[in-house]
């Protein structure tokens, strides 16, 4: 497919996209609570982003079922939507996604069902400081192995797990572009990162070992030895300084 750079115009369209994903992860993380279920949530998600002229970017996308990923404690990613209730003590992470115009926004968070333990605080912490770094590293003039080190060494120095086999990516025309962006690796290394591109970055991270491997239902991607995740992600613009969240809260 090849680096797509995006033009002022298509930027604009983004940003747009991405206020309707920061709306909607907005309206699911009030929505969350003991008792509700993902199924629920899923609802929400997608009369969320119709009322604003948009459609879901997930729904159908490779044969996806649903508008959101919901996943539970020990589930990485693509967490299928059903009928189970949330619980207190647990976490999801709400993955959403905005087609608008002909143009994509990406974000998700990881919440807290009620009151969870510490060191689940801290596994949530050290993901929104991973994604920090990553949004830190990503500007103009940098390589790819800047933001896939920056992430890893904010993860690891607080003595959690960085997920290898899944990663962030560009976003735009499509849900999924290049390059691929990688939670850890070295730094000044990959591509070339130019103003105009548009990355999703994501860090899932976990409590136990990086491993993963994905449930029977073809999607939903689960750490290896049963320990919790947690995923964040933003949209980001490329500019010659510091990189534009498009998917802001």
């Amino acid at each position: 497919m090849g680096i797509v750079i995006k033009s002022a115009r298509e930027v604009e369209i983004m940003r747009q996209a991405g206020r309707i994903v920061a709306q909607t992860l907005a309206v699911l993380s009030d929505a969350v609570r003991p008792g509700i279920t993902t199924r629920e949530l899923d609802d929400l998600t997608y009369r969320t982003i119709t009322k604003q002229g948009a459609s879901p970017s997930f729904k159908g996308y490779r044969g996806y079922p649903a508008s959101l990923c919901a996943s539970i404690n020990d589930e990485v990613v693509h967490g299928i939507p059903d009928k189970r209730l949330l619980k207190e003590g647990d976490i999801v992470s709400l993955d959403v996604g905005a087609y608008y115009k002909g143009l994509h926004g990406d974000a998700a968070v990881t919440v807290p069902v009620g009151k969870i333990s510490d060191h689940i605080v801290a596994l949530l912490d050290a993901g929104k400081a991973g994604l920090a770094a990553a949004i830190a590293a990503a500007r103009g003039g940098a390589r790819v192995g800047d933001i896939s080190s920056a992430v890893q060494i904010t993860v690891e120095a607080v003595g959690f797990a960085v997920v290898r086999e899944y990663t962030g990516h560009g976003v735009g025309r499509n849900l999924h572009e290049d390059p691929l962006v990688p939670n850890v690796g070295e730094p000044g290394q990959g591509t070339l990162l130019r103003p105009g591109m548009t990355l999703a970055l994501e860090p899932m991270i976990n409590v136990g070992g990086w491993a993963v491997q994905i449930k029977p239902n073809g999607w939903t991607v689960v750490t290896r030895d049963g320990s919790w995740s947690a995923h964040f992600e933003h949209s980001v613009a490329i500019t010659d300084g510091e990189a534009e969240i498009l998917t802001k809260m």
